[in-house]
């Protein structure tokens, strides 16, 4: 029985060994399956990732700076936006007028008193009439009444004159409403973001330099607008002003030269 079982553990020990070396290559085996499986896996979903297209994240809508400087001011910017539109308005409208009523005085009065000197009044009113301006209208006025004598001519010179002057001063009064108005709307819109500023400050319960500045820089941006807007439109009044008192002064002396040009005919 010894010497059987000498001879069986040989042969157990070798079937052993073998059932441990299948174990092994099956184990190998199931281990590069799956080290297979999960490659391809990983090469599927790379192909995948790189076929779906990629979008790009959305930027974030920013606004520009003038929008966002506006929206700081308050309400109180709306007003001021309107009054800048209508000083912008009647300046560009009082710039076109004033331009075209613009005219060669002096060629002017040398054709009206030549023909005048001549005896050709309806020559003398025809070259009134067809130049464009307030001074030739004043002639012209006076023209038409110099059978009347001198007292008529100068009479209907200075109606002619009130209302060319009221058309050129028009809109003067829309100018200087919106150059004293704005200032005060600004600072009335720093007066209420100061109010507000102040309640923050009152309702927070740590107060620092970074609160209080901030909300008094907004409160001034209304101050600082309403002097944008006033600034300029001031000084397009004077200028506008200044050019309609020139106009006075040549309608003056036209006037006063086509007077005495009659006054000498007569006599």
């Amino acid at each position: 029985m010894l010497l059987f079982a000498g001879t069986l553990s040989p042969l157990m020990a070798q079937d052993e060994t073998a059932a441990d070396d299948m174990a092994a290559m099956a184990e190998s085996t199931l281990v590069d399956t799956a080290m297979v499986d999960t490659a391809a896996v990983d090469s599927m979903a790379a192909a995948a990732v790189e076929e779906e297209p990629v979008e790009p994240a959305p930027e974030p809508q920013s606004q520009s700076g003038l929008v966002e400087f506006f929206n700081k001011g308050g309400n109180f910017m709306w007003g001021l936006l309107a009054l800048s539109i209508i000083g912008v308005a009647v300046i560009i409208e009082r710039w076109i007028t004033l331009a075209k009523a613009r005219a060669d005085v002096r060629k002017l009065m040398e054709g009206v008193v030549g023909a005048l000197k001549k005896g050709r009044l309806d020559e003398a009113v025809d070259i009134c009439a067809n130049t464009r301006g307030p001074i030739p209208q004043i002639l012209h006025a006076g023209l038409r009444q110099a059978k009347k004598g001198t007292v008529a001519v100068e009479k209907a010179i200075e109606t002619a004159g009130i209302i060319e002057m009221s058309f050129l001063e028009r809109g003067l009064i829309i100018l200087a409403t919106v150059a004293n108005v704005a200032p005060l709307l600004g600072f009335l819109g720093t007066v209420s973001g100061m109010i507000s500023a102040f309640e923050a400050i009152a309702q927070a319960e740590q107060v620092s330099a970074k609160l209080v500045a901030s909300g008094i820089s907004e409160a001034l941006i209304t101050t600082m607008s309403g002097l944008v807007i006033a600034i300029p439109t001031q000084v397009a009044h004077n200028l506008f002003v200044q050019r309609i008192d020139r106009f006075v002064v040549e309608m003056e002396d036209s006037a006063a030269e086509l007077v005495d040009t009659l006054a000498s005919m007569d006599e």
